[in-house]
């Protein structure tokens, strides 16, 4: 998993970027929990999306939100982080210009970020999330959302209860064709720290149930 730099909107950003399989592969973009809680790449959820994603073939990167690890810049309340999200899809995109789709997965506040930005970039076609607080963070921006995803939330977390996500999902409006589905982990807490296996077998099975169906003849294939 090869470290590139890119310009970020405040400076550098540090990422980790696998080329995919394939002449022309999808795109994958996985965002960190929260910088100031401790949240960078190599957080093991985040990771393990991270290589679910190559495992499939999908050109696909990780990297640090301004300020954390080698990122330059500071904190920004989320702004600032959805700008440095959006400017590492630009900087995928640049490297795989016939991607035929885009996919984000986030954990916790990365997944807060992750659902703003596909509002803003309809190459998005599903998305992954992880934890996601819908007690400590609006999401009505969602309306309606434009693509189809899973969340996936621990039972036993302590930071945000499951219900209250449950209830952010159950209320969320999304286009025509489009589905959020929400799927509870047993015995899990908020950074599934004993039940990863379980997380990342439930995103498997989404993304490779979404592949299968979606998958147009002829195009991308993968290894899945």
């Amino acid at each position: 998993m090869p470290e590139v730099i890119f310009a970020g909107p405040e400076g550098r950003l540090e990422g980790r970027y696998q080329k995919g399989k394939g002449e022309n592969p999808p795109v994958a973009l996985v965002l960190h929990p929260h910088p100031l809680f401790g949240g960078t790449m190599n957080n093991r959820a985040t990771y393990e999306l991270y290589q679910m994603f190559v495992r499939r073939g999908f050109s696909t990167m990780r990297f640090n939100f301004r300020g954390v690890g080698r990122s330059q810049g500071e904190y920004d309340q989320g702004q600032g982080e959805l700008a440095d999200a959006a400017t590492a899809l630009d900087y995928m995109q640049q490297m795989n210009p016939n991607a035929p789709f885009s996919w984000v997965g986030g954990f916790s506040f990365g997944s807060w970020i992750a659902m703003q930005l596909l509002m803003r970039r309809p190459e998005i076609v599903g998305f992954i999330a992880g934890s996601t607080p819908a007690n400590l963070y609006d999401f009505s921006f969602l309306a309606p959302c434009p693509s189809s995803g899973v969340v996936i939330h621990g039972e036993l977390d302590k930071i945000c209860a499951p219900d209250e996500t449950k209830g952010m999902v159950e209320r969320t409006r999304t286009q025509k064709g489009r589905k959020i589905e929400f799927q509870v982990v047993p015995g899990a807490d908020h950074f599934f720290e004993t039940h990863i296996e379980e997380f990342i077998a439930a995103s498997e099975a989404y993304l490779d149930m979404r592949l299968a169906y979606e998958k147009p003849e002829g195009e991308y294939h993968g290894d899945a």
